[in-house]
């Protein structure tokens, strides 16, 4: 039983990528139409984001400190991070502790800005044309972006560490009623897990309680009634472009300290992410998620090693043999709309 629940949390953490990178494939597509490629690429983004404000934070300069010498006696030189001469040592190392989680505030307006400029600039070009060249040119684009961060940042990942509140693993056998050190988890991937709720509550929400989010919803349903009345519905979408592209790259952020950042990360779960959108239908935004979950589980139920003994590989194709049967069943995936993927 604690190697289930074990496989259960691995499962759901998985599953919470999954379902982050989803949900903002499933809000382009049902909002746009577009078969956004690059969509991976705004993950990766935003773990640079990051990265970047990481190496901002721990920019330091040497200082002569005269309680240390060498072996001749001579005053040794330190580094010294800016923020903690600026805002003294406590403070200054509180603020480098927690570069993961503050870089959320720098991430929301640059992966705004980005999603915005991708949209503008190339996206709505292709509107119109078929699924086919949508994909050609995301996924060029994604190339490109690739081999920016690449340049910029090295092709070695870069480790990113997580607060120290949050390091070290959570006892789950003692609050299940398990024996004591029986299902160990580290803290960081539970604080992804309820993170991803949040983000994925706060999107349905939005949609949901809002006039914004009422008209969006009502466009995708049928954008040419909705543009009848008066309602500048392209506008409306291109902001749920750039909201879909703070979904992924806050996806991003907070994954750093799980996965070191590279520059190739985003295609790593791109084809997964798509997988998992077509799984749970092509713009049910429901399906997205429930699909995210479902198959992280069973990919990580695939990953333990009696099933790889019974089957070897298993683990590797689990997620596509799953989204074989349910497209055989049932072409426009598990909450897909009527029509959608089935022509």
């Amino acid at each position: 039983m604690d190697a289930i629940i074990l496989q259960i949390l691995n499962g759901l953490d998985k599953g919470s990528a999954y379902a982050l990178i989803a949900l903002g494939l499933t809000l382009i597509f049902g909002t746009l139409g577009v078969v956004n490629f690059a969509h991976g690429a705004l993950f990766m983004l935003g773990a640079f984001c990051a990265v970047t404000l990481n190496a901002l934070f721990t920019l330091s300069h040497q200082v002569i400190d005269p309680s240390r010498t060498d072996f001749l006696g001579n005053p040794l030189r330190v580094e010294i991070p800016y923020l903690v001469e600026w805002f003294g040592e406590a403070t200054g190392n509180a603020i480098i502790d927690w570069s993961v989680p503050l870089s959320i505030l720098i991430a929301i307006p640059v992966m705004a800005a980005i999603g915005l400029a991708m949209e503008r600039g190339l996206i709505k070009h292709f509107y119109k044309r078929p699924h086919a060249d949508q994909i050609l040119v995301t996924f060029g684009l994604a190339i490109v972006l690739q081999q920016v961060v690449k340049y910029f940042y090295g092709a070695n990942p870069i480790p990113m560490p997580a607060p120290d509140a949050f390091v070290g693993t959570y006892d789950f056998g003692v609050l299940l009623g398990f024996d004591p050190f029986s299902i160990m988890y580290p803290y960081w991937r539970l604080v992804y897990f309820l993170f991803s709720l949040v983000i994925i509550a706060a999107v349905f929400a939005f949609l949901r309680y809002t006039t914004f989010g009422m008209v969006v919803r009502a466009g995708m349903a049928d954008r040419e009634t909705v543009g009848l009345l008066g309602i500048n519905i392209g506008r409306r979408f291109t902001i749920m472009f750039a909201i879909a592209a703070i979904v992924a790259g806050l996806a991003g952020v907070m994954y750093t300290p799980i996965v070191a950042p590279n520059y190739n990360m985003g295609m790593n779960f791109l084809v997964l992410s798509f997988v998992v959108v077509v799984v749970g239908g092509m713009g049910s935004l429901p399906g997205a998620v429930l699909a995210g979950f479902m198959l992280g589980i069973l990919e990580s139920f695939a990953s333990m090693a009696a099933v790889i003994d019974i089957v070897p590989g298993i683990n590797q194709v689990i997620i596509y043999l799953v989204a074989i049967v349910v497209l055989l069943v049932r072409p426009r995936g598990l909450m897909g709309r009527k029509g959608v993927m089935e022509d």
